[in-house]
């Protein structure tokens, strides 16, 4: 199991469903429970498409020849939008059910509202895709696992809340997450420059310094704490351990780690404690 992956997935489905519940809610609460199928139709088509993109991804990858120029490009990329996502919540998420609720106030017929809800959900498996990209380009069958149980556990727990009315403190949870992902980010910023250093050696570029090595542990690759064994790897992921490293992706992986955890520990500690904390009661709202 690949905790970073099964993380990134848990998270952006709890994001989705509480988007769904916000306007399901909002639906219930002015009385128009007959548009509510037009909030399942869109959130089926907007799965049913983040589908076929990562199926496209996946398919554009297994075609190209540079596969280390790819998945160097592609960590990058991940590594942005999950940044901004995380300080997009921690910034903003005291008005992400207002935000919805004026939206759909205004989607007054069907296709406006399925349209909405397809675009809102669309965009967290948008997320999702280019965050698993990285790690399915090396265990697609193991991506593919986290990506299940990462659902699951979502649905699970938004049914909890939803359904049951579990109390839970989502401010809580958003951000110690988010310090988990900042971890996971940072080992994806390291080895999408591995991956590019590679790169540029293959194609006869030389880097310097950057290109050096950092440090070298030493330690066999059949050794459990290689950081492909069974307790490196973990390591690996959760905190972007590597027993041997490159000056360039030493300075780039800790210097972002340092960076975003200084960033979005500020911005939970200015936000006000109402912020995540009141989606819980909105995850409860229409039972």
């Amino acid at each position: 199991m690949n905790i970073g992956a099964f993380l990134i997935t848990f998270r952006e489905s709890l994001e989705a469903a509480i988007i769904g519940t916000i306007i399901i809610a909002y639906l219930k609460r002015t009385k128009r429970e007959q548009q509510i199928k037009s909030v399942w139709t869109g959130l089926g088509l907007s799965v049913l498409a983040s589908f076929a993109l990562g199926v496209a991804v996946l398919k554009i990858y297994g075609g190209l020849e540079e596969k280390e120029l790819f998945e160097g490009l592609a960590s990058y990329l991940a590594v942005i939008v999950l940044t901004s996502m995380i300080y997009w919540m921690a910034t903003k998420g005291a008005n992400i059910k207002e935000e919805i609720e004026s939206k759909v106030s205004q989607a007054i017929n069907p296709l406006a509202l399925t349209a909405f809800t397809f675009i809102v959900v669309f965009r967290e498996g948008l997320e999702t895709v280019l965050f698993l990209t990285p790690f399915a380009t090396q265990d697609l069958s193991g991506t593919l696992l986290d990506l299940i149980l990462g659902l699951a556990g979502a649905l699970g727990l938004a049914y909890l809340i939803y359904g049951i009315g579990m109390r839970i403190n989502m401010r809580t949870f958003f951000y110690y997450s988010s310090i988990l992902l900042i971890f996971v980010a940072a080992g994806l910023l390291g080895y999408g420059t591995h991956e590019l250093i590679e790169f540029a050696e293959e194609e006869g570029i030389s880097l310097g310094w950057f290109a050096q090595t950092a440090y070298d542990l030493g330690i066999p690759k059949d050794s459990i704490w290689y950081h492909k064994g069974a307790v490196g790897s973990i390591f690996a992921v959760l905190f972007g351990y590597s027993t041997k490293m490159e000056w360039g992706r030493l300075i780039l992986q800790s210097g972002y780690m340092v960076f975003a955890l200084h960033l979005v520990m500020r911005a939970y500690k200015k936000e006000p404690q109402l912020s995540l904390q009141g989606q819980r009661g909105v995850l409860r709202e229409g039972t």
